[in-house]
This record gives C-alpha cells, sequence and structure tokens, in this order.
C-alpha cells in the first residue's frame, strides 16, 4: 500500500498495521525513516517543500512495491511519502517490509528506498534560513545505486 500526503504519520501504528497483515508468518519486519536536513551544512535549512505529481507518483511508487515482491519472498510492503512543505527533522518518507526471514526485507527495503529516490516524481526546493530557495537536484551517486538493482 502506497501514500503520499502532507500530514504526518505514525511510523509504529504503521508498523503494527503492516505486522497484522500476515499473522503467524511474519518473521521480520524492517521500517526505514527519513528526515529533513540541512542539505548544506554552511547554510541550516529551514524548510523542504516537496511537490508530486499526483496519481503517477502513487502508481510509480506501486510499481515499485510489486517489483520487490517479484525479486524477493517477501509478504507485505508500505509505503507513505510526505509532500507539502516540511521543516527540518520533520519525516518525510517512511518504508516498511514484512517477510518470513530478515535477509529477504533488508533487501526489498534497500531497493524500494534506492529505486524511490530516482523514479518517483517528486521535485524538492529547499528553503534556507536566510530566505533562498534551491532546487534539490539528484545525486548521481543515487542514479548510481538504483542502475545497480537493475545488474542484480
Amino acid at each position: 500500500m502506497v501514500t503520499v500526503q502532507e500530514a504526518d504519520f505514525n511510523a509504529q501504528e504503521l508498523i503494527q498495521q503492516l505486522y497484522k497483515q500476515h499473522p503467524g508468518q511474519t518473521g521480520a519486519l524492517l521500517s526505514f525513516i527519513g528526515y529533513v536536513r540541512d542539505y548544506q551544512p554552511e547554510h541550516p535549512t529551514e524548510a523542504l517543500i516537496l511537490e508530486h505529481y499526483p496519481g503517477m507518483c502513487e502508481r510509480e511508487i506501486e510499481a515499485l512495491c510489486t517489483q520487490a515482491k517479484e525479486r524477493w519472498d517477501i509478504l507485505a510492503t508500505r509505503v507513505v511519502h510526505r509532500v507539502g512543505t516540511l521543516h527540518r527533522d520533520e519525516q518525510i518518507v517512511f518504508v516498511a517490509v514484512s517477510s518470513i526471514h530478515r535477509g529477504e526485507a533488508f533487501k526489498a527495503c534497500e531497493y524500494i528506498i534506492d529505486a524511490l529516490k530516482t523514479r518517483a516524481p517528486f521535485w524538492k526546493r529547499e528553503q534556507l534560513q536566510d530566505g533562498q530557495k534551491i532546487w534539490v537536484q539528484q545525486h548521481e551517486s543515487d542514479a548510481q545505486k538504483t542502475a545497480l538493482w537493475d545488474n542484480d
């Protein structure tokens, strides 16, 4: 299940919901939470402004979750990604994977996070404390890491 929303999320509730989807089968549940941070330490971040392409964004993330299920023996996935104006230290993204064995959950969760950063149609602008707004560019290292999964 994928949700793109402005509201904050409760990671513990999301974990419990995912765990309860497969009673007696879940042997591992791995979760990841991403936060707003300073992108340029010499220029403190006030906020991150995230925009997305509604509908297309959710479909792309769903496709990533489906690909993860096809590649690894996992039970379920859950992704929540926030949009709008998020201030430093706020939660941005939640990704969780449940499986019978931990190794499958680790691989699938890492794949979803890596691919989400490069394939989901999000646009980010960093608002600095001095008032400047800067578009956040995709890092070449993120694209390279995602490409490695294609060869795996």
